[in-house]
């Protein structure tokens, strides 16, 4: 693989701080590489360190002759006066940028709701950063650096651009950096991960799940010199392998390698439990919406809802942009009301609410950390144990030093932290969470979801991070056409859903189309009702035929898995290299299984079982 840029013994130091001292790394071209860290460790940095928008006071940056970088920061450099269509392909002649597939497949995929002569400063924070994604993917990049590109994007402008980076080059052409907190993202589009910690970069191979494996291991076999922070981790392979991602996606590592890291790990939360604790104190009823209706003009947000949120329910949320999933918040929490229907709320229930804008924070304007916490002296019960708001703190992530700090000068994702340890200071029993990720680094999200595990009560979140919603809910909601349905399969059934319907609208204009064109077809360019064929009876032996050798095929691979483990068992565990061809061969094997699983599902379907 061609050398494209890379660093060599780099130093960086700002006033407070030193972030880099002797960095050596490299870009090689088909490279897509995935950067976490804590927040201020230099993530953002490390990418402009690379880019050339800083200046090392040490070292050198080297970049290949002739390389063009592409570089998406944080902050957008759009002009508010531009219109859209300016800001996104400048003064290019519609005809060039309209014929060219790559740019209309971008401009469809994140502006199909902005208008193209819309002036830039009459959007909203999410449309902006959408128009400064456009405005960089349209062009033509060796290497792609981006800050934070999930930011404001709803799930499907997520999935849109996970598909859209896998898909860009061909496979060993160019290079993709990328600084983001989505863990699900990582995984999609990331196939080796750096870790910046300690003023150094620590590279891994494999996305985000693989990452989480290995740096596991590497804590153990450092004499357990973190214990916390293994713990949290192995935590987080917990999730790996039982929750709701392992179920419905394939894995980027084989979740049963894992499984010996882990086989002492409670699971994450006991639901019943949990949901005993919630009725004590929230009694039977939360809130049930009973044939609920609500109209904002021609806009239907809710459509005859029936709806009951119980105690201990932990719901998640999704929906697109704009849809109504706030509104919907506010209808439960009794602040708006519908225009037909019932709203019916417990009279034990208390409301918390950690909002996006962090409203709750602005009253405490200059006052010290340490001040606020010290307003509050009662403990607070948390996973079966009584915490004081110190204690709490801590597990957060506040240092000492981090106490004095005046509310008003913490980072975003420490304001973040601190409203939620006040909102379950305050002991409510309905927590409401909207978009609680944003600005945290990982290793935070991973130890606010641990705390939301043993927290008793009901739990609704909104949040576009869908490796956050499966994590900590137990069941998933969409809010579509008006209706609140229930999600078996988590997000990846929602875009399934969202995926159809854009189909059917898109057939259904185009049958109207041709009922115009077309003179004697019905109006209303309905398409015909089909029915599938029947088969045959050779055909349903053939069908079940197939079934039973798959079945037959399936347990004779998972034999071999088994074998190949107990191999993986006794070989050395400090060959890498063993070990790595193994576990190759158990994915190798595991991708057969999904195969013939998917066979048999389809003969499954077309038998009517």
């Amino acid at each position: 693989m061609a050398f494209l840029l890379g660093c060599e013994k780099v130093r960086v130091d700002f006033p407070t701080k030193t972030v880099f001292t002797e960095l050596s790394l490299g870009v090689d071209e088909g490279a897509r590489i995935g950067i976490v860290g804590k927040n201020g460790d230099g993530k953002s940095t490390l990418l402009r360190v690379l880019a050339g928008e800083v200046e090392v006071d040490d070292g050198r940056v080297i970049r290949t002759r002739g390389v063009s970088v592409g570089v998406l920061g944080q902050t957008d450099g759009l002009a508010d006066g531009d219109t859209v269509e300016r800001a996104v392909v400048g003064d290019v002649p519609e005809y060039e940028w309209a014929g060219d597939a790559r740019t209309r497949s971008i401009i469809a995929g994140l502006l199909g709701d902005v208008a193209w002569d819309a002036p830039v400063g009459t959007l909203s924070g999410g449309q902006r950063r959408r128009v400064d994604l456009a405005r960089l993917l349209i062009g033509d990049w060796d290497v792609l650096m981006l800050d934070e590109p999930t930011n404001h994007l709803d799930v499907a402008a997520i999935t849109w651009l996970a598909d859209h980076l896998k898909t860009r080059w061909r496979p060993g052409d160019g290079a993709l950096l990328v600084v983001t907190h989505d863990r699900w993202f990582l995984d999609e589009v990331c196939e080796a991960m750096w870790e910046v910690q300690g003023q150094r970069v620590w590279p891994f191979e494999g996305g985000f799940s693989a990452y989480i494996m290995q740096r596991v291991e590497r804590d153990r076999l450092q004499a357990l010199v973190e214990q916390k922070r293994q713990n949290a981790l192995r935590r987080e392979l917990a999730w790996l392998s039982r929750g709701a991602r392992a179920r419905a996606t394939k894995p980027k590592f084989h979740v049963a390698a894992a499984q010996a890291l882990i086989a002492d790990v409670p699971p994450l939360r006991d639901e019943l439990e949990l949901k005993r604790m919630a009725m004590a104190r929230l009694g039977k009823t939360v809130v049930e919406l009973q044939d609920a209706s609500l109209r904002f003009g021609d806009r239907v947000i809710l459509d005859d809802v029936d709806w009951i949120i119980g105690p201990g329910d932990r719901y998640g949320i999704v929906g697109g942009n704009g849809i109504g999933k706030t509104t919907l918040l506010r209808i439960i929490q009794g602040l708006q009301p519908v225009d037909r229907g019932r709203v019916k709320i417990g009279q034990t229930v208390r409301f918390a609410v950690l909002s996006q804008h962090l409203d709750e924070l602005t009253k405490l304007g200059d006052d010290r950390v340490r001040q606020v916490i010290s307003r509050y002296s009662s403990r607070t019960m948390l996973d079966g144990k009584e915490m004081t708001p110190g204690q709490l703190l801590e597990r957060l992530g506040f240092t000492k030093d981090d106490q004095n700090e005046p509310v008003c000068d913490l980072s975003g994702g420490q304001k973040r932290r601190l409203a939620l340890m006040l909102i379950l200071l305050d002991e409510p029993n309905v927590l409401i969470l909207d978009e609680p990720g944003n600005d945290l680094d990982t290793d935070m999200l991973a130890a606010v979801e641990s705390l939301l595990d043993g927290w008793p009560g009901t739990l609704l979140l909104v949040t576009h991070d869908r490796y956050l919603m499966e994590r900590v809910t137990d069941h998933q909601f969409a809010l579509v056409d008006g209706k609140v349905r229930h999600l078996p399969g988590g997000v990846d059934e929602y875009l399934r859903l969202t995926e159809e319907a854009e189909r059917e609208a898109a057939e259904a204009s185009s049958a109207k189309a041709t009922a115009k064109a077309v003179p004697g077809k019905p109006a209303s360019g309905e398409p015909a009702e089909r029915t599938a064929p029947a088969l045959s009876g050779g055909e349903q032996r053939e069908l079940r035929k197939l079934m039973a050798s798959n079945e037959k095929k399936i347990g004779t691979l998972k034999g071999k898995i088994e074998k190949k483990q107990l191999e993986m068992a006794e070989a050395d565990q400090s060959d890498y290299l063993v070990l790595t061809a193994m576990q190759e061969e158990i994915a190798d094997f595991q991708d057969q299984i999904e195969a013939l699983g998917l066979e048999w599902l389809d003969a499954a379907e077309k038998l009517g079982e």
